[in-house]
């Protein structure tokens, strides 16, 4: 994983997209030929054959044995090559120079796709190094590793573990990578929330290019900033933002499924919405999530659109959306039913009445609760003191 220059993704994660697209289920057969072809041409091009012999026994590619015979070789080959290095700086060299031929071999395990050799020697490097900021590169190694295998408790770990690192030091440009690390974990495990805390947090500092580039980055911004923020956050964070607005045009559907949203254009945001569904059914860390998250979606469209109204015919509703009146009205029964939607629908009129708790009255009622539970405490503390 030490391949691809600064500033693009790293080999192994285009890598790991396309091995993704080539076991989904709604990929073409004839996109899959190619997806395999490129899939191999990466694998031989490493000498990755671990992940070949992996690959071909979930009959993910054909084994050829005389492929993986050849790449076993010229990985022994290498290995020794870089045992000699290690030998020749422990005799010769210092202890700086240890510490690169140690990490070198743990970079070529990382190339080859040995997690369990690769994750061993990153521990063996790290036992060689003093300095913070190395030790921090050394967790990213572990995070990028743990992404490709989708590994989350190594993902998990590896962050906790770069968090008490940064209590004894470490500068600002590790810490804002870390919390993109960090969100795009957050995203992968449904924690939607501090996901899109995290990415907007990483907006005007992000360098993150290794993991991926620039405009996933604001596409999962976009996606996770919708279903948690508020509508004045999302203008003042999202809808304005000038580092999200560079961008924006450049992904298919992004900016009409925001704006629409925002400017209560419903018919265009579903036209919008079933372009988006696409893209996040081919994306490998939100496709586990598709249903979820399009079900979180249309709960924030339907809330804001019933907010404007104490009643609105399913007629009218089924207008602003372009769609059916059984399509809505089939919609709204589910949302309803799980306490999604705060309304009810009167089947006979034809209309939606909605029965938003009130904040106010709430928090009265809270407030009287409180008070009570207080003045019950202060008479049976006032009894003892009596005594």
């Amino acid at each position: 994983m030490d391949g691809g220059a600064e500033g693009s993704q790293q080999p192994h994660l285009i890598l790991a997209h396309k091995l993704f697209l080539l076991t989904h289920p709604d990929v073409q057969d004839i996109e899959k030929v190619q997806l395999k072809s490129e899939v191999l041409d990466s694998i031989k091009s490493d000498g990755m054959a671990p992940l070949y012999e992996t690959l071909a026994a979930s009959s993910v590619l054909e084994l050829d044995q005389s492929l993986l015979d050849s790449m076993r070789a010229n990985n022994e080959e290498e290995l020794k090559k870089l045992d000699e290095k290690i030998a020749d700086a422990e005799e010769n060299l210092g202890e700086s120079e240890v510490r690169e031929a140690h990490l070198a071999k743990a970079l070529y395990f990382i190339r080859i796709s040995d997690k369990e050799k690769a994750l061993e020697q990153l521990k063996l490097t790290e036992g060689k190094t003093v300095a913070v900021g190395q030790k921090m590169d050394l967790v990213f190694y572990t995070l990028q590793l743990a992404f490709f295998y989708m590994d989350f408790d190594l993902v998990s770990q590896s962050i906790d573990k770069a968090k008490k690192l940064f209590e004894e030091g470490g500068d600002w440009e590790r810490k804002n990578r870390l919390k993109v690390y960090e969100g795009l974990y957050c995203m992968a495990t449904r924690d939607f929330k501090k996901a899109a805390s995290l990415f907007l947090d990483s907006i005007s500092t992000f360098t993150t290019y290794e993991i991926f580039p620039y405009e996933t980055f604001i596409f999962y911004t976009v996606l996770t900033s919708i279903i948690t923020l508020d509508r004045v956050s999302l203008k003042q964070k999202v809808v304005d933002a000038p580092e999200i607005l560079t961008v924006l045009g450049k992904i298919p559907f992004l900016s009409e499924f925001l704006n629409s949203l925002y400017e209560c254009q419903y018919k265009a945001f579903f036209s919008a919405f079933a372009g988006m569904a696409e893209q996040i059914k081919f994306d490998r860390y939100l496709y586990p999530h598709f249903r979820f998250y399009m079900r979180e979606v249309r709960t924030v469209v339907y809330s804001q659109f019933l907010e404007s109204y104490k009643s609105v015919t399913v007629e009218a509703m089924a207008k602003a959306f372009g769609v059916s009146v059984d399509f809505i009205d089939q919609e709204l029964s589910r949302f309803i039913a799980a306490g999604k939607l705060h309304c009810k629908i009167d089947k006979v009129a034809g209309v939606l009445e909605t029965n938003r708790p009130d904040a106010k009255n709430a928090l009265y009622q809270a407030t009287i609760k409180q008070g009570d539970f207080l003045l019950n405490r202060i008479q049976k503390l006032s009894r003892v003191i009596d005594l």
